[in-house]
């Protein structure tokens, strides 16, 4: 049977959001957001060797074992510590993943994916030896730089989502690298091998809730997708 692995990077703080718990804790429905993504996942590969890998802040992992028995949160998963920047959490997550197959690495505040949307991203790195979802941007798109700023073609921008799924031994590969602020994502972790990264068609509605706005919205779609 294949293994997947799939870490859920839950370290931040999220200071965004302007509220007294990170954002993965704040309620989606009648659950917390976080809970929302693990089961998205848990659902979506139930035929697969699965090992769910939650990065979570050290300082908050007692409170999430709270929500985990206040909310009769059954799905399996490993703790891992967060770490100084998503680059650590991620490796400390890898370090907790299975050593063979593939790893998805996904960001705990995206939790409107769906399985239809996950499988065909699996599928594509099954084939592809990687696979990394996006959308193209709706809006006009310039770039600055030097003080100055001028239009591109926004139709050969690519606007990166997660999750982004690779073969775990490469990706640790890559990880064994030092740091760098390039780093924003696994992706770019992983070119950093000279590797090639096959992009695929991503989810519209698979928002990223950083801020006010987004919880807002997120809870909109919830009520219409379940």
């Amino acid at each position: 049977m294949q293994h997947l692995s799939v870490i859920i990077v839950a370290g931040g703080k999220g200071r965004r959001m302007g509220e007294a718990v990170p954002k993965q804790f704040l309620m989606l429905g009648d659950r917390p957001i976080l809970m929302h993504t693990i089961e998205r996942f848990f659902h979506a590969f139930e035929d697969i060797d699965l090992r769910i890998v939650l990065v979570i802040n050290k300082d908050y992992q007692d409170y999430w074992q709270e929500l985990v028995e206040k909310y009769s949160f059954d799905v399996p998963h490993i703790i891992a510590p967060g770490g100084e920047e998503r680059f650590h959490s991620v490796r400390n997550g890898l370090s907790k993943a299975f050593d063979t197959g593939l790893v998805a690495v996904h960001d705990a505040v995206r939790p409107l994916v769906n399985k239809p949307f996950l499988r065909r991203i699996y599928q594509a790195a099954l084939e592809k030896g990687n696979a990394v979802p996006y959308i193209i941007p709706h809006s006009s798109v310039r770039i600055e730089e030097n003080g100055k700023n001028r239009a591109i073609d926004r139709s050969k921008v690519r606007l990166i989502q997660t999750p982004q799924i690779f073969d775990i031994q490469e990706l640790r590969v890559a990880y064994e690298k030092d740091y760098n602020s390039f780093y924003t994502d696994d992706a770019t972790v992983y070119e950093s091998l000279g590797k090639d990264i096959n992009l695929v068609p991503g989810l519209e509605e698979n928002i990223k809730i950083t801020r006010p706005l987004d919880l807002y919205l997120a809870r909109k779609i919830i009520q219409n997708i379940g």
